[in-house]
Order: structure tokens, then C-alpha cells, then sequence
């Protein structure tokens, strides 16, 4: 985490009331933070954002009628969907972001804002979504994938990114006693020391089981981000891993080892 990133987090992931306060509290308010500058174009993430592009073109479909991008910032990766969707809306809850996503897009994309845990759509309503690098902002993933379903047409397809639990660096940070987190219990892991108030990971046995209870039939699964780490960076250079990558976003996908899991579901 850069020291941008870590000043960012002290000043607005301070959790904040949902709309309603039935609703678990929203984690990462973006608003007045500029992601796009710090987080992306000032850190070395040109592979990251590579390893996301190369998922989402293999998992979305080619041809969308109404598509929404669930937590989509300000609409870093409409690029790729823009193409493919009849119409296309930004959703996410800073107003920052999507005035950012206003001035780079226009009138192609549709923008909202709102709560995940209440999405303002009605049921039924899109054709396709994705939520990308949001899982671990939240507290209740049962009710985020619940909402993504009811607003999922009926044969709809979801490509939804999860932070994993079970990487190779917490296996081993775990068997050699750097960490007390066991990375291969099925319950979420709140990482209180990445930032003030942490982030999410999730077990992909227990991420599948709340997709299946939602009604989600898994249709695809890809591990992304597989070679994560600034020393290969270093080492490799960025457009190596990239080659690296494609080979292994669905050779590795069975063991699910990566940083970021992709999921296609089908309602």
C-alpha cells in the first residue's frame, strides 16, 4: 500500500450509515478522494489493470441490451463494455467517481448513485453486470449478491471479482507463523491492519455457497492478478507477467490461488 493510499484511508474509509439502518455500514467512501490519480495513473497497477481487461473480455458477454457496472468507480473499464452494451450506467456510491466518469464518457454512459445494499433498480432490469475490485468493501456479501440477482434478468449473466482469503502468500505467512489468519477457514477475514477500518476477504467455497443461495448458477471461473507482487515487477517487467497471465487465468482457475477470483454467474 502506497503512503498516498494509506493517507486516503485515513481520511475517508471512516464507515459511514447506509440509507437505511437495517442495512450493514458502508465501507470506503470515496467521495472527495481522487482514485482515479492516486490509486491508478501514480502506482505501478499497469498490470493489475491489464490482468482485470483480459478477464472481463473473456467473461462478458459480446453482445449486452441494458448493462450495469456495480461499484464501478469512475468507470475505469467502460471501455470495455461500452462496445458490447445497448446501454450502459455507472453505478456506485461516490458522486466523486461518477462525475469523474461524466467528464471522461458523456452522454455514453449513464450514471447512479446509491446504496449496494439497496440498489435503486428494479427487479428484473439488466441484461448483464459486473462488479469489479468491490467485494472487499463489504460487510455482507449475501446481501450485496442477493440485491445483484433480484435486478439480473432471468438468464442475465453476472462477472463478479472477489478479493480471495486463500492465496499462496497467507498459506504461507500462516505455516510459518507471520500470521494468525488461517487462510483456509471458510469464514471472511477482516484485514483490520491493511487501513483504518480494513478490507474483506472471502473463501471461495464460502463466496460460491452465497451465489448459489442467491440463485446464481456458476457458469465460468477465472484466477486473475495471478503474479501480483512488486518484486515481479521488478524482476519480470510488466508486459511479461501480462503474457504470463494470459496462460494462466484459466489454467490456475481450479485451484483458485489468486489474489482476485472472477466468477461468471447466470440467473
Amino acid at each position: 500500500m502506497t503512503k498516498e493510499t494509506a493517507k486516503k484511508s485515513a481520511s475517508s474509509t471512516t464507515e459511514q450509515k447506509a440509507t437505511s439502518t437495517n442495512h450493514p455500514k458502508v465501507i470506503s467512501d470515496y467521495n472527495g478522494y481522487d482514485y482515479k490519480k492516486i490509486f491508478w495513473e501514480n502506482a505501478d497497477r499497469k498490470y493489475e489493470d491489464a490482468a482485470d481487461r483480459m478477464a472481463i473480455r473473456r467473461l462478458l458477454p459480446n453482445r449486452m441490451g441494458n448493462f450495469v457496472d456495480i461499484a464501478g468507480g469512475y468507470g475505469r473499464l467502460a471501455d470495455e463494455y461500452l462496445p458490447r452494451a445497448t446501454v450502459a450506467t455507472l453505478f456506485d456510491y461516490s458522486k466523486t467517481e461518477l462525475a469523474q466518469a461524466k467528464e471522461l464518457y458523456g452522454n455514453k454512459l449513464k450514471t447512479k448513485a446509491g446504496d449496494i445494499y439497496d440498489l435503486p433498480f428494479k427487479k428484473d432490469s439488466f441484461d448483464a453486470l459486473m462488479m469489479i475490485r468491490a467485494t472487499h468493501h463489504f460487510k455482507d456479501m449475501q446481501k450485496v449478491s442477493d440485491e445483484l440477482y433480484r435486478v439480473l434478468k432471468p438468464g442475465g449473466v453476472a462477472v463478479i471479482e472477489v478479493a480471495n482469503k486463500k492465496t499462496l502468500p497467507k498459506m504461507f505467512r500462516y505455516w510459518f507463523k507471520k500470521s494468525d489468519i488461517n487462510p483456509f477457514s471458510l469464514e471472511p477475514v477482516h484485514l483490520k491492519n491493511v487501513d483504518q477500518d480494513g478490507f474483506y476477504n472471502y473463501h471461495p467455497k464460502y463466496i460460491e455457497a452465497i451465489f448459489h443461495k442467491s440463485g446464481f448458477k456458476i457458469d465460468k471461473v477465472l484466477s486473475v492478478s495471478n503474479f501480483r507482487s512488486a518484486k515481479l515487477k521488478k524482476i519480470f517487467g510488466t508486459k511479461s507477467l501480462v503474457r504470463l497471465e494470459r496462460g494462466a487465468q484459466g489454467l490456475l482457475a481450479p485451484v483458485r490461488f489468486a489474489p482476485s477470483i472472477y466468477y461468471r454467474l447466470v440467473k
